[in-house]
């Protein structure tokens, strides 16, 4: 296990097993009041765990460039099932659509496909991404059509990391940064309509700028999180000992699960999960580093940079240094979807990883900054 591959996959599994134990504390109220067995939630997580591993597995050990294959198709179904959580009768939410007895949210593995999709496809174009119309517009108008549909469901905070993934691709695919400049100054003014278009986004930014006067309403999430972390302090109050998932902070074995993994373990524990998040990330970035080819390369830091983001934005929503973006801590919290996707991009990392030991040498991909 000495090999970069065997690294990967020790994370993993510490990952996998902290987010099995965290679910449980953090979920046990909450699934006694809803199935009177505090194991249940516990239950669901552990088979979106195995049908994750399924899927890493076969990601690890097929090799990647079949993907670039069928990434638009890949990409294509994704959107369908995007779109069909639109549809009354066959989404449950607003987000998620039903699959048997389990929920199941689209726009999570629409960040497998956009990835995929997008590492492909500049390595498809090659030397034309000189030209803005080949490198950036063909994904402006991608993340516009996903974008629109998020924006439906609502989910503003998904549509945040599929849009700077995709810009961080295009950045180390090798797209002129000017082109990216200018698509960032043309786009502010959308963000801008899409932050005061809906009245809970403008309510949510106004309790991050000045929380105490929301601390009952769009800031109550942010202030019970907040004595959460606190009240940790350098040891937390021991597994299973927070007071925060007593119904006192919302979507405390979702969201806000590192709140209850602070409280209970302090800064201590807090700095052992980050550790394992931060590793996963520098693993995933070395082996896009020594990648045998530019496919290999961009799939690997996509999904470590995707991981890593969704991860950073988690914790500074716990924390209240970003506003409240709904989206979950990769491997950790509660989410059947979430902890399938998360080990889905661990497998891609996993595959890239594994051509590169099985290649002669690994080299530094021409084209591709890092």
């Amino acid at each position: 296990m000495g090999s970069l591959e065997g690294k990967i996959a020790v994370v993993l599994a510490f990952l996998l097993l902290a987010g099995f134990l965290f679910v449980y504390s953090a979920s046990s109220p909450l699934s006694l009041r809803l199935t009177g067995d505090a194991w249940s939630l516990l239950k669901r997580q552990i088979i979106g765990g195995v049908l994750g591993l399924a899927a890493l597995v076969i990601l690890w050990r097929v090799d990647y460039h079949v993907w670039a294959k069928i990434d638009d198709l890949l990409l294509g179904g994704a959107f369908v099932l995007l779109i069909l959580t639109l549809v009354p009768l066959l989404a449950e939410g607003s987000r998620w659509l039903r699959l048997g007895p389990f929920p199941f949210q689209p726009s999570e593995i629409g960040k497998v496909a956009l990835v995929l999709y997008v590492a492909g496809s500049l390595v498809r174009r090659g030397g034309r991404l000189a030209r803005y119309r080949e490198a950036v517009l063909p994904y402006v108008l991608v993340l516009g059509m996903f974008g629109l549909v998020l924006l439906l469901q609502p989910d503003s905070g998904m549509l945040l990391v599929y849009t700077v993934t995709v810009a961080f691709l295009l950045w180390v695919g090798g797209v002129p940064v000017r082109h990216l400049f200018v698509t960032l100054l043309g786009t502010l003014p959308v963000a801008g309509v899409v932050l005061f278009f809906a009245r809970y986004r403008l309510e949510r930014f106004a309790a991050f700028l000045n929380p105490e006067p929301y601390r009952d309403t769009y800031g109550y999430q942010t202030f019970q999180s907040l004595l959460a972390v606190g009240s940790g302090g350098v040891f937390g109050r021991g597994l299973g000992a927070s007071r925060a998932k007593l119904f006192y902070l919302p979507a405390a074995h979702n969201d806000f699960l590192f709140s209850v993994v602070a409280e209970e373990t302090g800064l201590i524990g807090s700095l052992c999960v980050i550790a394992l998040l931060g590793f996963l990330v520098v693993l995933g970035f070395r082996a896009a580093r020594q990648a045998p080819d530019k496919l290999g390369a961009l799939y690997a830091w996509g999904a470590s940079f995707l991981l890593g983001f969704q991860a950073l934005l988690n914790l500074a929503v716990a924390v209240g240094v970003v506003p409240v973006t709904g989206l979950t801590l990769p491997f950790l919290s509660y989410g059947g979807s979430s902890l399938m996707v998360s080990l889905m991009l661990g497998g891609l990392i996993l595959g890239v990883a594994r051509a590169s030991r099985r290649s002669t040498v690994g080299v530094l991909v021409p084209g591709v900054r890092g």
